[in-house]
């Protein structure tokens, strides 16, 4: 490889965008931490509780979002474009406030949750049927008053049966890296919101406490 080759390169490394590695082989999705007054007028966050119909997750409560589609031209659109389509919601009522920062999993997902505001009333919204069982709203004061309770769950490496063992150090003997993630339930207005919800509410609600 020549200087000229080498100079090129380091160009391109100087001027890229940071990005997070491996993102071309991850599922990306994008969500909405709502933000919309309640029947009282508070500021609160819209939840979602999926239809128990669905493969996965049924039953379990959720922020509106998804899959991020090629034709979104970004990540804020594919959570506002969700959005829109799960709770029947004209996309100009929902309005962009932020981003928080990106949740990378291990199973190969990222995560981009974003803040806006929904100016709508709750009773007004007519959910998808086929993805939402129920809609609810919790308020800030609310939920900076609730401590979430904090449960770790083991995690560890099982190599598969024609894992390579004799082309690293040790062979089966290798010391694995062990760890341990930590799962947060908040109980609210008798709602218990967990998982990678959980994760993210907790993020946006840090913001208030650093005040």
């Amino acid at each position: 490889m020549d200087d000229r080759q080498l100079e090129s390169v380091i160009k391109q490394i100087s001027t890229r965008q940071r990005g997070i590695l491996g993102q071309e082989e991850s599922r990306r999705t994008a969500v909405l931490v709502p933000l919309i007054r309640n029947e009282r007028g508070e500021w609160s966050i819209l939840f979602e509780k999926r239809a128990s119909t669905l493969r996965s997750q049924a039953g379990e409560i959720c922020f509106p979002g998804g899959h991020i589609e090629p034709s979104d031209h970004n990540e804020w659109e594919a959570a506002r474009r969700e959005t829109s389509e799960e709770l029947a919601l004209d996309p100009d009522k929902i309005v962009y406030a932020g981003d928080l920062d990106i949740l990378v999993l291990s199973s190969s997902l990222l995560i981009y949750p974003y803040v806006g505001f929904v100016h709508t009333k709750i009773s007004g919204l007519t959910p998808n049927p086929d993805e939402v069982e129920e809609v609810f709203a919790v308020s800030l004061q609310t939920l900076l008053g609730t401590i979430p309770d904090r449960f770790d769950i083991d995690l560890r490496f099982e190599p598969g049966e024609d894992f390579p063992y004799h082309l690293i150090a040790n062979g089966r003997n290798y010391k694995w890296r062990h760890g341990k993630l930590p799962e947060y339930f908040y109980e609210a207005d008798g709602y218990i919101i967990w998982g990678l919800t959980a994760r993210i509410l907790m993020h946006f609600l840090q913001f208030f406490r650093k005040q």
